[in-house]
């Protein structure tokens, strides 16, 4: 890693001179990009839950196949909200995989394996209680340590807590939208690395550890992405797999990845979902972050999750 001598002065340090993470005041929320005007939806109902992330949906029955123009608009929803929801859609894990493949190509997790021989592997099942308990309650989006990181994922609610076990998205294109202009114009062309071992090394023996380090080997994507489909900017870092930013001192590094991770943590960015049995999330993996909520042992949480394979970050 190369050593660079620019100050830290450059961007601002609100936690050391104010303890807080965040100015207080009117922020830019932004659902749409720039240039994009907004349209109905015809084909169904939708509801949102904040003003520029999630929305729920209302009118379709996810266990039957999509006609081609509520597909079409179903997308458009997608991409503008960021993270929809649907609600009492009682489908099969086949009918799940179905909805999914509807998006592309799917995924199979590297360390999340089937729950059993008859599941398709492309499912991932979480299954936590007191004994095992839930680990995805920090900030992340879906396995960014691959070249190609998720675009999408689908997850379903099967059995759930009485109360608790809400999961958070944050719209990380408001979170960059809302940076310093001296924060944007440094990490611009910055890249930073990203790697599974700080999440899954603990699942793994030394000899299959060293075996999954040759096939995911560490990654560079850029801090700011650039959305495929929408061209909208986004911050693309989390403290799950983003190790450390390529060509900075490594104080100056993480001081700066620390500011950015800390950046999903502010509310306004944020939606948050109360689930049901038979609810569904499908967010988009290239605009967000998600924090599933560990509040609810020693009840039982159930969820199955399909995701799509996406593009490599530019």
């Amino acid at each position: 890693m190369s050593k660079v001598s620019n100050s830290l002065s450059n961007y601002p340090r609100p936690l050391h001179f104010h303890n807080r993470e965040e100015k207080e005041g009117l922020r830019l929320l932004n659902r749409l990009p720039g240039g994009i005007e907004e349209k109905p939806y015809t084909l169904f109902t939708i509801k949102p839950l904040t003003p520029t992330i999630g929305a729920e949906i209302d009118g379709l029955d996810l266990s039957r196949p999509l006609k081609k123009e509520v597909q079409e608009e179903l997308n458009r929803a997608f991409l503008e909200w960021k993270v929809l929801f649907f609600r009492n859609q009682a489908i099969t894990s086949e009918q799940h995989l179905a909805f999914a493949k509807l998006w592309g190509d799917l995924e199979v997790h590297p360390f999340y394996k089937p729950a059993s021989q008859e599941q398709a592997k492309e499912i991932v099942q979480f299954a936590r209680n007191k004994k095992q308990t839930g680990s995805e309650n920090v900030w992340h989006a879906d396995v960014t340590f691959r070249e190609n990181p998720a675009k999408a994922s689908v997850l379903r609610l099967i059995e759930v807590p009485p109360v608790g076990g809400d999961t958070l998205w944050a719209d990380m294109g408001a979170a960059y939208d809302n940076l310093p202009e001296s924060i944007k114009e440094k990490i611009e062309d910055l890249k930073a690395i990203h790697d599974f071992t700080p999440s899954f090394a603990h699942l793994l023996r030394p000899d299959e550890l060293a075996t999954f380090q040759q096939e995911f080997p560490v990654v560079e994507h850029p801090i700011v992405r650039t959305h495929p489909e929408t061209g909208r900017k986004t911050l693309f870092v989390n403290p799950s797999f983003t190790t450390y930013i390529v060509g900075l001192e490594t104080s100056e590094g993480e001081e700066l990845l620390q500011y950015l991770f800390r950046q999903a943590h502010i509310p306004e960015y944020q939606v948050r979902f109360r689930w049901e049995a038979n609810s569904i999330a499908f967010w988009d993996n290239r605009a967000t972050q998600h924090y599933a909520v560990s509040d609810y042992y020693p009840h039982i949480r159930k969820a199955e999750r399909a995701a799509i394979i996406g593009d490599r970050p530019f």
